[in-house]
């Protein structure tokens, strides 16, 4: 897996680039026929050795989906990963703001 030319777009964009699965699949494993959940989980893994996290945090496997992929030292990278925990935390029962996803109900979905 060589991520570099995605790496690359994502600091030309200021930290953050919309990317379709396809498009990712392509730098990930073009001889592959679709992606699977293993995959997209070793995508994450080249992924953060990078510095770059994505969004929805648990890549789709579908090629017709976008992700932003989002460098991670970033302000809005550290913002998601903020969120992330907290999304991880309100799953266990444990979230210190449990009123937060009742206002952005999607936000859930997307960072967990």
């Amino acid at each position: 897996m060589d991520f570099t030319v995605i790496a690359h777009a994502v600091e030309v964009d200021h930290g953050i680039k919309r990317l379709s699965m396809r498009f990712i699949k392509k730098y990930a494993a073009p001889e592959r026929a679709r992606l699977s959940a293993e995959l997209c989980e070793q995508i994450t893994k080249e992924f953060d050795a990078l510095g770059l996290i994505t969004l929805p945090r648990r890549l789709p496997t579908s090629e017709n989906e976008f992700v932003f992929v989002i460098e991670k030292n970033s302000p809005l990278g550290q913002t998601a990963a903020v969120a992330s925990s907290l999304a991880a935390l309100d799953k266990l029962g444990q979230n210190p703001l449990p009123w937060l996803f009742n206002n952005y109900p999607d936000a859930r979905r997307h960072l967990i």
